[in-house]
């Protein structure tokens, strides 16, 4: 497996290099966000970790970039943890979020999971009443609508959702699935992963009529009539 590090902080991006070669990875390093995207053109990773605050292109617009081309995972590094860094990354399509500082342990442990996710094998293309979810494209189509594109987060709790239609999920069950771990994935991550997802899937996401809020428990998909 080949991890692309990206990281201004000389010391950082090396102790990072450290751990994932000491691990079993190829590692392949840049300390800014232009040199990010020539590596990521050439090498083809299979996961990136990435920091926000970087010189000439800054992370989120790596992210951004790396995403409009590809559903490669991935971590995005800051030293803040505010809830709106939260947010923009989960808007550009990142898989993950870790705050610094960090143990060695913590990064290797928030990397097997990405990893286990990229390499789970998708089934066939699945549907359930009004919408269909397009695998190889990563899309979500809906009875008499448009085909939209879907994040890997939107992807992968859609996914489960339709896998459980007709369901009550808990909210924790649904942040383990998506995120592949308790930690980052939060109640109000899920919230506003489920506020995306609605904007993509509902005719008024304000009054949801297949993505439902259970209250005190979790959500459930409702996705229409077979007709």
């Amino acid at each position: 497996m080949k991890i692309l590090v990206v990281d201004d902080d000389t010391e950082l991006r090396e102790l990072i290099g450290f751990a994932l070669r000491q691990a079993g990875y190829l590692v392949i390093m840049a300390s800014d966000g232009a040199e990010a995207l020539r590596l990521f053109d050439v090498e083809q990773p299979d996961i990136v970790i990435l920091d926000v605050n970087l010189p000439q292109v800054n992370g989120f617009e790596v992210c951004r970039r790396i995403r409009a081309e590809a559903t490669t995972p991935i971590m995005l590094l800051t030293v803040r943890s505010s809830e709106e860094d939260q947010v923009q990354g989960l808007d550009l399509g990142a898989d993950d979020y870790l705050t610094k500082p960090f143990s060695p342990r913590t990064l290797l442990a928030r990397v097997r999971a990405l990893l286990r996710r990229a390499e789970i094998e998708r089934p066939a293309p699945q549907s359930a009443g009004d919408l269909q979810l397009d695998i190889e494209q990563q899309s979500v189509s809906v009875r008499g609508g448009s085909t939209t594109r879907l994040t890997n987060l939107e992807f992968r709790l859609l996914q489960y959702l339709l896998v459980n239609a007709e369901h009550t999920i808990p909210a924790e069950r649904l942040t383990t699935h998506v995120w592949g771990y308790r930690g980052i994935g939060d109640r109000q991550l899920l919230k506003q992963l489920v506020h995306r997802l609605r904007q993509k899937i509902e005719q008024n996401p304000t009054e949801p009529q297949y993505l439902v809020t259970v209250a005190g428990i979790g959500y459930t998909l409702q996705p229409g009539l077979e007709h």
